[in-house]
Parts: C-alpha cells; sequence; structure tokens
C-alpha cells in the first residue's frame, strides 16, 4: 500500500516563492530542500495568480469558493431526494396514490 506524504504548509511555500523572487532558482532549492522542482513552480505560479499576475487560472480563495459551493450542492441533492422519498411514502400511507406493490 502507498503512503501519501502530508501536505507542506502554507508558510514553507510562502518562503519557497519568496526564495524564488530572491532570485534562487527551484531546481537549487528542490536540491537544498525536501520538494520536488515541479512543485516549487507551481507554488510560484498559484502564488502569480492568487496576485492577479497569473496566466488565469483559478485563484486559491476561487478554489475554497468552488469546494464550498459543491460541498453545498451535494447537500442540496441528498435533500432533495430524501424529501422525494418522505413525500412518495406519505402519499402512500393517505392512499392519495396506489402503492407500487404487486397487489398479491
Amino acid at each position: 500500500m502507498s503512503r501519501t506524504r502530508q501536505g507542506y504548509p502554507p508558510e514553507f511555500r510562502r518562503q519557497m516563492v519568496d526564495l524564488v523572487h530572491a532570485g534562487r532558482s527551484p531546481a537549487e532549492l528542490a536540491r537544498e530542500f525536501e520538494p520536488t522542482a515541479q512543485s516549487i513552480r507551481n507554488w510560484l505560479a498559484q502564488s502569480e495568480r492568487n496576485a492577479g499576475r497569473g496566466d488565469g487560472g483559478v485563484t486559491t480563495a476561487e478554489r475554497e469558493e468552488l469546494n464550498r459551493l459543491r460541498r453545498e450542492n451535494r447537500q442540496l441533492r441528498l435533500e432533495r431526494e430524501i424529501l422525494s422519498k418522505a413525500a412518495a411514502w406519505f402519499a402512500r400511507e393517505t392512499n392519495a396514490i396506489p402503492s407500487q406493490g404487486s397487489g398479491s
């Protein structure tokens, strides 16, 4: 079974981005610290997006809002499904509609 590593803390990511801005290369930082050069480049690109200078990708705030809205949407779908089943059950109990059984 594969082990996954915990994500790097935001402060560590900010420090890596600051070091790149100070003139160090992602490859150099990757040799000195644990993350890969690609991870550091990804953090740099995300930092640029968050500052409004990026490539037009989704900012961290937009990603958090999107995740929140997806969770809310899942919850609303579940609640709607439960209410639909409850309404059908109550309708059958009050004999408003015939049951879907075989009748025997």
